[in-house]
C-alpha cells in the first residue's frame, strides 16, 4: 500500500507506519552523510549519532502522519491542504521540544508546515517536479 492510496483522515495507522518508514530512511542517510563530513573520535559517538538523529526523524515521522490523518478526521475535510500544514506544523514543533528551543520549534512549525502544505497542493493541482515541460 501505498500513502496515496487510501483517502485521506482514513488509515492512520497504516499512513502513519508509511511516514515514519520514509523518516527513518531519511534520518539514517542525513546521519551518515553527517558522521562522513563531521568524523566523530570513536564508533560509539558515531552509532550514539546515527541512533539520534534517525530516531529523532522516524519520531518526527510519525507525528506527521498521525497529526495529518487525525486532523483530516477532526476536521471533516479530508482533502484540505491546511491538514499537512498542521502535522508539519506538530513534527516542528517536536524538534523544538527535542532541541529545548523555541526560537527552533517556531521555525521548524512553519517551514515544515509550509512544505508540508505546498506538497498536498502540488499532488492535488499535478505540479510536476521533474521530467520534460508539458506542452
Amino acid at each position: 500500500m501505498g500513502y496515496w492510496d487510501e483517502p485521506e483522515g482514513t488509515a492512520c495507522l497504516e499512513k502513519t507506519w508509511i511516514t515514519t518508514k520514509m523518516a527513518t530512511a531519511l534520518g539514517l542517510v542525513g546521519s551518515a552523510y553527517h558522521i562522513v563530513v563531521f568524523q566523530p573520535d570513536s564508533a560509539i559517538a558515531a552509532v550514539q549519532k546515527a541512533t539520534t538523529a534517525t530516531v529523532t526523524m522516524a519520531t518526527m515521522g510519525a507525528i506527521f502522519g498521525m497529526a495529518t490523518c487525525l486532523s483530516a478526521q477532526a476536521r471533516e475535510a479530508p482533502d484540505e491542504p491546511l491538514n499537512y500544514f498542521i502535522g508539519g506544523c506538530a513534527s516542528g514543533i517536536f524538534l523544538g521540544a527535542r532541541t529545548h528551543s523555541a526560537m527552533t520549534g517556531t521555525t521548524a512549525c512553519l517551514g515544515l508546515g509550509t512544505l508540508a502544505f505546498f506538497s498536498k497542493v502540488a499532488k492535488m493541482e499535478g505540479w510536476r517536479i521533474y521530467g520534460p515541460p508539458k506542452l
